[in-house]
């Protein structure tokens, strides 16, 4: 919020896809290990529907597996970042950057 962005936050999986659908942010960072609907099915319905297929989402979790990032990359994440591997300001130039690439 101190770069000038609004945010918005779900605690779970299925309030932050029905926030994406009805708010439809420039940029979502996600999380894969959510409750209720984790972050691969989320990434996987945004992409699927028409109103949210086009906002860019940045996964941002602490799972660093190839496998969980080349599964977040073919759903459509537009980057995977570790969380341990990246401090707040280098988020939010992955952030602006995703803005500035739509």
């Amino acid at each position: 919020s101190q770069e000038g962005f609004e945010i918005l936050s779900a605690l779970d999986g299925e309030v932050g896809l029905r926030l994406a659908t009805e708010k439809h942010p420039d940029v979502i960072l996600l999380d894969l290990i959510l409750p209720k609907a984790n972050g691969f099915d989320v990434l996987k319905s945004l992409k699927e529907q028409e109103a949210t297929k086009n906002i860019p989402v940045v996964v941002l979790t602490n799972l660093e597996s190839m496998e969980d990032i080349q599964k977040a990359l073919d759903l459509g994440a537009r980057a995977y970042l570790v969380k341990s591997n990246y401090d707040l300001k280098e988020l939010v130039g992955m952030v602006k950057k995703a803005i500035a690439e739509t």
